[in-house]
């Protein structure tokens, strides 16, 4: 396989980064398929069509059944709001697509179990857009623990914190209402930090939780894009349907304990992306604002030079690394997105069915639901409960 063609629904913030991925790949991952950017989908037609000159898509269309049922596209990248994941995987599936779906996978664990099922069953292959597993910091902890330099894992602590809703007069965009987003900071926050777990860790048996909106009605907004929106605090107002904020507990199936924390209303924290992980022979600290850093402590280490120290995940030993830059020198938040779409395309190239999967996105969705019952029911519920 030489080349993909892709079609994308979806074309703001994730369709950026996506579209810079595909772009990227040629010149740094040469040994992938190239993926030839077909068709950008949105109802918007004059926004579309913008896009599709800025990010550099061949075309633009505005009905996304006519994108998947179109006989010169391979893949499906979906990016658009999660309240239409599902209609669309499924219908790409059906098609004969591969799909590569941003995450959460769906508003449901139900939801993404029939995803699953449809993909499966079309056989076609699936991936989940958890990027954070693709910086090369990250790359070197699972290395870490694999290997067996940290010992048996006792603890698992990671807090995504932002502070873009502080604003009690910041507008209701799409991802405060739940029938779109499916849940707030829990969904679109804690997803990550339960896919890193999972990817590093393993399994959870079972969750307590609790979450709070502290902010209950927010005005209209007149325009809305990414994470910014405008209008006016004078605008009538509507219900905030999502959590501001959602804190859990965990056990995970090999022993260690884990604590969860993802907010939106940490002033000053725009995007701390972050996990600590102690074993007994080590531990790692990793904060994605210094992403290209992981901070590593060995028991092991002489009495008078313990302490953590600093590694920079730039050298070709690690991860991905070695078709960037000269050792030292950084990449960034695109280049997560890079190694995702370079994941996608050699599974494809390699008949296999790429990772993170629909089959990791189901788990997450399992884990956000158990969450949700024990909030609901103020108790601790096990995944197997899902």
């Amino acid at each position: 396989m030489k080349q993909v063609n892709v079609g994308m629904v979806g074309y703001k913030f994730m369709g950026k980064a996506h579209s810079q991925a595909y772009r990227d790949v040629p010149m740094f991952f040469p040994d992938a398929p190239k993926p030839v950017m077909k068709a950008i989908c949105g109802r918007d037609k004059s926004g579309v069509e913008q896009a599709a000159a800025q990010f550099g898509w061949e075309s633009s269309i505005t009905d996304w059944t006519e994108l998947v049922n179109r006989d010169d596209i391979d893949v499906i990248d979906i990016n658009a709001p999660s309240n239409v994941h599902k209609e669309i995987a499924i219908a790409a599936a059906k098609a004969g697509k591969h799909i590569f779906c941003e995450k959460p996978l769906a508003l449901t664990l139900l939801d993404s179990r029939e995803m699953l099922a449809a993909a499966e069953q079309a056989g076609v292959k699936h991936m989940v857009g958890f990027n954070y597993r693709f910086a090369p910091a990250v790359q070197l902890a699972k290395k870490l623990i694999d290997e067996g330099r940290l010992g048996t894992i006792y603890h698992f602590r990671a807090w995504f914190l932002q502070d873009w809703i502080v604003d009690p007069d910041f507008p209701l965009v799409w991802r405060l209402d739940k029938n779109i987003a499916g849940s707030g900071s829990h969904g679109d926050l804690g997803a990550h930090l339960i896919d890193l777990s999972h990817f590093l860790l393993g399994d959870m048996s079972e969750v307590i939780g609790m979450s709070e909106t502290f902010i209950k009605e927010r005005p209209m907004p007149s325009s809305m894009t990414g994470l910014s929106a405008k209008g006016s605090k004078d605008a009538p107002r509507g219900p905030v349907t999502v959590d501001d904020a959602t804190l859990f507990l965990t056990r995970f199936e090999g022993g260690a304990l884990g604590s969860f924390e993802a907010t939106r209303f940490a002033s000053g924290h725009r995007c701390t992306n972050s996990f600590e992980i102690n074993g007994s022979k080590g531990s790692v600290k990793f904060d994605f604002e210094r992403m290209n850093e992981l901070q590593v402590y060995f028991t092991d280490d002489a009495a008078d030079v313990q302490g953590f120290r600093r590694v920079l995940a730039t050298d070709p030993a690690h991860a991905y690394m070695d078709a960037w830059w000269p050792p030292g020198h950084t990449i960034g938040y695109g280049q997560t997105f890079t190694h995702e779409v370079v994941e996608l395309l050699r599974a494809l190239s390699e008949d296999r069915q790429p990772v993170p999967n629909f089959h990791d996105g189901v788990k997450c969705q399992a884990v956000l639901g158990a969450v949700d019952r024990s909030i609901e029911e103020r108790r601790w519920v096990s995944i197997n409960e899902m």
